[in-house]
C-alpha cells in the first residue's frame, strides 16, 4: 500500500482540476515510453490521492499518433469573467485537447512524446500547482522498518542459496562415490 500512497506521482491536485485524460499508443516505440510509464506508475497514485478527479486513458494503435496528457479544469463560477488566458504557453503545452470539452472548460495539454516520465510529472505539477504528499512520521518509521527487513531478507536469501549449493555439491559427491563402487 505504501507504493501507492507514497512516492513519485503521489500529489494532491487543486480543486479546480476536474479530469485528466491520457492518450498514447499501445507500444512504447516512437516516443510513447514516458507516457506509458506515467500511466503505469503515476496514474494509480494520482487516482488514490484524488478520487474525485476523473481520469481516462485512450490507447491507440497508431504509433505515430500523439502522446498527450490533457488537464481539464472546472468551469469558472461566473461565465462572464471567463476569458482565455493571455499567458503564452510553452512549446510542450498545446491548447487543443484530443477529446471534446465544453466551451467554458479551460484545458491544458502536455505533449508527452519523447519525454521522460519525471519531466512529464514535473510539468503536471507546475501547470496544476499540485502539492506532493509527504509521508507522516509513522509512515517514515514503518518504511525504515521495511528497509531493515528487506536487508535481512537479502542476507537470508544469500545464506540459503549458499547452503543449498553446498547440499547439492555433497549430494553430487555421494552419487559419484556410489557410482564408482558399484556392483561387482
Amino acid at each position: 500500500l505504501y507504493t501507492v500512497r507514497l512516492g513519485q506521482g503521489a500529489i494532491t491536485l487543486p480543486k479546480d482540476v476536474q479530469r485528466i485524460h491520457l492518450e498514447f499508443a499501445f507500444k512504447f516505440n516512437d516516443g510513447h515510453f514516458g507516457a506509458r510509464k506515467v500511466w503505469r506508475n503515476f496514474l494509480p497514485r494520482l487516482k488514490y490521492h484524488n478520487p474525485a478527479v476523473s481520469m481516462t486513458v485512450n490507447r491507440s494503435i497508431d504509433q505515430a499518433g500523439p502522446a498527450t496528457l490533457t488537464i481539464f479544469y472546472a468551469p469558472p463560477k461566473d461565465p462572464v469573467t471567463a476569458a482565455p488566458s493571455s499567458i503564452p504557453l510553452s512549446p510542450a503545452i498545446q491548447s487543443k485537447p484530443s477529446i471534446s470539452y465544453t466551451s467554458f472548460e479551460r484545458t491544458e495539454t502536455i505533449n508527452m512524446k519523447h519525454k521522460h516520465e519525471l519531466d512529464i510529472l514535473s510539468q503536471l505539477m507546475d501547470l496544476t500547482k499540485a502539492t506532493p504528499v509527504a509521508a507522516t512520521p509513522e509512515e517514515e518509521t514503518e518504511l525504515q522498518q521495511l528497509a531493515i527487513q528487506e536487508e535481512r531478507s537479502a542476507a537470508d536469501r544469500t545464506r540459503n542459496a549458499a547452503h543449498t549449493e553446498q547440499r547439492k555439491q555433497e549430494k553430487a559427491l555421494l552419487d559419484q562415490a556410489r557410482g564408482a563402487v558399484g556392483p561387482a
